[in-house]
């Protein structure tokens, strides 16, 4: 019988795509979800509706698999989500596991909390191995003109909300006491970002000419299903308390809003915005959706 492997995210982007991975290589998937999501993948995962924020009420669900796989997250650049908040319950029930204390934002819980509550319940459950999805945010930047790789680590006290919760999420989930796997994505491209993430929220601006200029510098981007591929690598081969990179091609913004623009027939942005400038407008718009609410079409992070 195949082995079976417990998936959480698997309704999100990088999730979706790492279910399909997973059943393509012949594991059986029992896959976490949130009340009413599961119908998109129903036909090809074992339905567990539950929560992060109560990871002990599953510990039932996980005996039986031998494996989890967790790329849930909350990746979210919008003020609410930075916000200080009481610890959640669920129906009542105390989020036993969930390593969030109060007064933490929503998404410490999840990222950080979360990841640990479930890794915690995996253990008491008997699970082999864990592979837990990290982001390339966690990787320091790079220094000596070398590039960054695995080895650096990025400071949670430098950065936005969501850089410093995978920092601590990963560091959490590698101090823990079942053996795991991390691998860190850089920026997934693909079918089916249905939210959008935020990357997938850029793609989509450019395509429809809503971005009128560019910034220096660039970004590693990743073919989705590559990044899923790396999942299914990592549970198979990978070295437990290591971490690997899942990474793609090097791109400056200019090449890649050029590359997305000519993709939808669209002329690429030819202005370069100044940094300075891109700051200024950065921190109006962060006001804006704190104020309003929403998220930022320009995230500081």
């Amino acid at each position: 019988m195949a082995d079976t492997v417990f998936l959480t995210g698997a309704t999100g982007f990088v999730g979706g795509h790492v279910l399909e991975a997973l059943v393509e290589r012949g594991y059986r998937v029992r896959a976490l979800v949130r009340n009413g999501n599961g119908d998109l993948i129903a036909d090809r995962a074992e339905i567990v509706h539950g929560s992060l924020l109560a990871t002990g009420a599953l510990v039932p669900h996980l005996r039986g698999c031998r494996y989890v796989v967790h790329t849930a997250a909350l990746y979210s650049f919008a003020p609410r989500d930075r916000r200080r908040m009481r610890q959640s319950t669920i129906n009542g029930t105390s989020a036993l596991f969930s390593y969030a204390p109060k007064h933490r934002t929503r998404m410490e819980q999840v990222n950080v909390g979360g990841t640990a509550g479930l890794l915690e319940a995996a253990r008491i459950a008997g699970i082999e191995r864990a592979v837990v999805t990290s982001s390339s945010a966690a990787v320091g930047p790079a220094r000596d003109g070398r590039p960054a790789d695995e080895n650096d680590w990025g400071d949670p006290h430098h950065g936005g909300a969501y850089h410093a919760s995978k920092i601590v999420q990963e560091r959490t989930a590698l101090a823990g006491r079942i053996p795991v796997v991390t691998v860190l994505p850089t920026a997934p491209l693909g079918a089916r970002d249905r939210t959008p993430t935020p990357t997938g929220r850029m793609v989509l601006d450019i395509m429809r000419g809503r971005v009128p200029a560019y910034l220096g510098g660039g970004m590693n981007v990743v073919p989705v299903r590559d990044a899923a591929q790396a999942h299914v690598l990592a549970l198979e081969r990978g070295i437990p308390r290591e971490r690997y990179l899942a990474g793609g091609v090097n791109l400056s913004l200019a090449e890649l809003f050029a590359l997305v623009a000519g993709a939808a027939d669209r002329p690429a942005p030819r202005l370069r915005l100044p940094y300075p400038l891109a700051v200024v407008a950065a921190a109006v718009d962060e006001a804006r959706a704190a104020v309003i609410g929403g998220t930022p079409t320009i995230p500081m992070e």
